[in-house]
């Protein structure tokens, strides 16, 4: 058998050693039009902490990150408040955040309280044996709440809809080194989604990748940004990412680097349906976090 070119080893190395990078989804970055109003309800709603804000009056934006624990361990957002603007659109692509909780009745009426919008009332999926209930958020954005036992990464999925389920599966595998963990067909629906992740389901947060029968475009909008994973070396992940993007569609959109006055190293890209990712260095966000 013939061996590999120079370039064709380089690229079989560069896959493989994605499989073995260490890597978790760290953020998903959105835009709000109120900071403190969104702050105010994911924590006394949600139950979410505040864990860090900062201000940029010269780039003009704040941010703040939300979750159930440290950002060392666990999956938070990333609100983004652009000065003078309070409203966004959502776009027909993104979907729903999803929390886990052991009592949802209690969360849903948290959030009713609070004056939140309940989309769907706590119940049985149909079909299944999951409870679940649909929320949104003062900007509506869609929150899906789970009734779950306890579990490390209460905030535990991102939806996003894709044109091809097989392509984004293929994907999010060889670039992104996820695991295929399930995929549920629901005719009576009109719908297939799939969950992608670097664990079970239940014990970290993933992607639910959802394929609407014959809808092959989103509109994106402008108000959902991108998920961060870390890596443990922007430049090889890099490299990958490019081969990938190469055999299945994307775009890099900035070259891996460190971010000017920050030094985080980063690199970022456009996956074949036009959903941002960005991998961050791992070394370089502790030390981030440490600052």
């Amino acid at each position: 058998m013939a061996s590999l070119t120079p370039v064709a080893e380089s690229a079989k190395n560069s896959l493989e050693w994605v499989k073995s990078d260490n890597r978790r989804l760290l953020h998903a970055v959105y835009r709000v039009g109120d900071l403190d109003r969104t702050i105010k309800f994911y924590t006394e709603c949600f139950g979410m902490k505040l864990l860090r804000k900062r201000d940029i009056p010269e780039e003009k934006y704040s941010n703040a990150f939300l979750g159930f624990g440290s950002e060392l361990s666990q999956f938070v957002v990333e609100l983004t408040y652009n000065y003078g603007v309070d409203k966004y659109d959502i776009g027909s692509g993104f979907g729903h955040f999803a929390i886990a909780t052991e009592d949802i009745n209690k969360l849903v009426e948290d959030v009713r309280i609070k004056g939140g919008k309940i989309t769907r009332e706590p119940g049985p999926v149909k079909g299944g044996k999951s409870v679940i209930a649909f929320v949104q958020d003062p900007d509506g954005y869609i929150f899906e709440i789970i009734q779950r036992e306890p579990t490390p990464e209460p905030l535990c999925q991102v939806m996003l809809r894709v044109g091809d389920l097989d392509r984004s599966i293929k994907f999010y595998e060889k670039a992104l080194g996820m695991k295929f963990l399930r995929k549920t067909d629901r005719p009576e629906y009109k719908y297939t989604v799939a969950m992608m992740g670097y664990a079970e389901e239940d014990k970290t947060t993933v992607l639910e990748l959802t394929y609407n029968y014959g809808v092959t475009e989103y509109s994106k909008g402008n108000a959902y940004g991108q998920v961060a994973i870390s890596t443990d070396d922007v430049y090889k992940s890099a490299e990958a990412v490019k081969i990938v993007i190469e055999e299945l569609g994307g775009k890099i959109t900035r070259q891996p680097g460190p971010i000017p006055g920050i030094n985080t190293k980063i690199t970022a890209f456009l996956d074949p349906d036009g959903w941002k990712v960005v991998l961050v260095d791992t070394a370089d966000f502790l030390k981030e976090l440490q600052d």
